[in-house]
């Protein structure tokens, strides 16, 4: 065996090595994956919602001033907030609707 077969032969070798290796790490990757991925899709919704937040300042000042003024606890919080959402949706899709007909 020549000195370029050898050292072909190790090449290939380390090759197939390195493939196995990358191989079980893909399949630990993977259970890693699965195991984050309710906690990661959570923060996700978290950020999404500080986002949204951040674009609408309004909303915030509606909801401090919905906690201020509303003393039926919770369930009057809740049907306060879902009021303001859909009061926001009706009269964002009423100004898109405008702006289209103009």
């Amino acid at each position: 065996m020549s000195v370029m077969d050898k050292r072909k032969f190790e090449v290939i070798q380390r090759r197939q090595a390195l493939l196995a290796e990358i191989s079980g790490q893909r399949e630990h990757l993977g259970e890693l994956a699965t195991r984050w991925q309710p906690a990661l899709r959570r923060a996700d919704q978290a950020v999404a919602a500080v986002n949204f937040l951040r674009v609408h300042p309004v909303l915030v000042v509606g909801l401090v001033g919905l906690l201020v003024v509303r003393r039926n606890g919770l369930p009057g919080l809740v049907q306060g907030v879902w009021r303001i959402v859909k009061a926001y949706r009706y009269v964002s899709n009423l100004s898109i609707k405008m702006t289209s007909r103009l």
